[in-house]
């Protein structure tokens, strides 16, 4: 009887041991994401994600990457892959690439979340810091443009975001000030009126802080936000329907022959994968070569 109870004592111990173990196991994997990277397959296709034609994000990212280019006669060509998925809007690729384990995206790096992940380019990560120091090559202007002469009211919120509170709220959104030194905001009296703002879904969120800040000065002025592209943006400030006109590229030789323009701020573009995705660096070129669908599988990324 006393070598049966042994028996079974010791059977017991090691049956609570083993499920102790495998429960650790368990713990540890659910609360490790890079665990998951074990399942990620990387014979999948890679499922490329770009923006609209008009979009300043697609027009400063396939210039910087390369894959603008010019023909004999100096006309520009767009060789993004005919298979890349078309998306309107910056929370659109987010959303797209966060539901999808094999997709890549592009967006503006001061609306970057956790819902997916930067990788580094060049083996340099997308910040604020390497955005000034030009280590980090991916990056374009937020611009403000408009048509002749600013009224009283336009000129007193342009010189808002210009004055050191503006540029605090550029650098507090993860964006790079255009100037550290800028001076303190002084309006000369209460300002009233309407200001009509259109374009870049990329400077969207960050021209409604700059609006949010300055009613809180100047209650009784009216700021609309239209938030239609970068091109359109352009388009409506030159046909007079829009104060002011904002583009997250450069603008083009049409549209500086018509518009006067002022940066307000620096972005870096963030290039973006699935949290999933063990991928965290990528060359240029192999992002070039991903968006003009020379780079096809996730295999072919060394």
């Amino acid at each position: 009887m006393k070598r049966f109870l042994s028996t079974f004592l010791i059977a017991l111990i090691t049956i609570i041991m083993i499920v102790g173990c495998t429960n650790k196991v368990e713990d540890s994997n659910s609360t490790n994401p890079s665990s998951n990277n074990n399942s990620f397959d990387t014979n999948r296709t890679i499922n490329v994600i770009t923006r609209e034609e008009g979009s300043g994000t697609r027009g400063a990212f396939v210039e910087i990457v390369g894959i603008l280019e010019k023909d004999e006669n100096g006309n520009e060509n767009d060789r993004t892959y005919s298979e890349a998925i078309v998306q309107n809007s910056t929370n659109a690729v987010m959303t797209t690439v966060a539901g999808d384990e094999y997709s890549i995206g592009y967006i503006s790096l001061g609306s970057l979340n956790n819902s997916v992940k930067a990788v580094k380019v060049d083996g340099i990560e997308a910040t604020a810091e390497n955005i000034l120091n030009g280590s980090y090559k991916v990056a374009r202007p937020f611009n403000l443009a408009y048509k002749g002469d600013l009224t009283p009211l336009t000129q007193d919120f342009l010189n808002f975001i210009l004055s050191a509170e503006g540029q605090e709220i550029v650098a507090n959104e993860g964006y790079v000030q255009v100037d550290t030194q800028a001076p303190n905001y002084e309006a000369n009296s209460l300002q009233s009126g309407t200001i009509v703002v259109a374009g870049s879904t990329s400077v969207t969120p960050l021209m409604e802080k700059f609006v949010e800040a300055y009613q809180k000065l100047n209650p009784d002025v009216s700021i609309e936000i239209q938030s239609t592209g970068s091109s359109a943006g352009m388009q409506s400030a030159m046909e007079g329907t829009a104060n002011i006109g904002m583009a997250s590229r450069e603008l083009k030789e049409s549209e500086l022959k018509e518009l006067k323009n002022v940066v307000v701020a620096l972005d870096g573009i963030a290039i973006i994968v699935n949290n999933n995705n063990p991928t965290d660096n990528l060359s240029i070129d192999q992002i070039k070569s991903i968006y003009m669908g020379e780079i096809t599988n996730w295999n072919e990324i060394e």
